[in-house]
């Protein structure tokens, strides 16, 4: 199934199955980066740690992964021609 969003147009988000982002609560620190380089808003900050709040934007840009300083955050990229999809590319 294919999803448009308002937020993003001429994106498409093709339904994927499994996880492909995870945070690691023993090295997170609460520092809010992944937070704050995410476009889609898909963490926030609970307890002084990183929470996913929401997938469904997620523009698979591995932002979050690259820009944590303690590498607590994994990512992977869908498998299987699901996830995101741009008219520019």
């Amino acid at each position: 199934m294919v999803r448009t969003s308002k937020k993003f147009p001429g994106v498409e988000w093709i339904e994927g199955r499994g996880e492909y982002i995870k945070i690691n609560h023993n090295k997170c620190t609460g520092c809010a980066y992944c937070v704050n380089v995410c476009l889609a808003g898909c963490f926030k900050i609970t307890k002084k740690k990183a929470e996913i709040v929401n997938l469904d934007e997620c523009m698979e840009c591995g932002s979050c992964w690259y820009i944590c300083p303690e590498e607590a955050i994994q990512f992977f990229w869908p498998k299987g021609g699901t996830g995101y999809k741009s008219d520019w590319g």
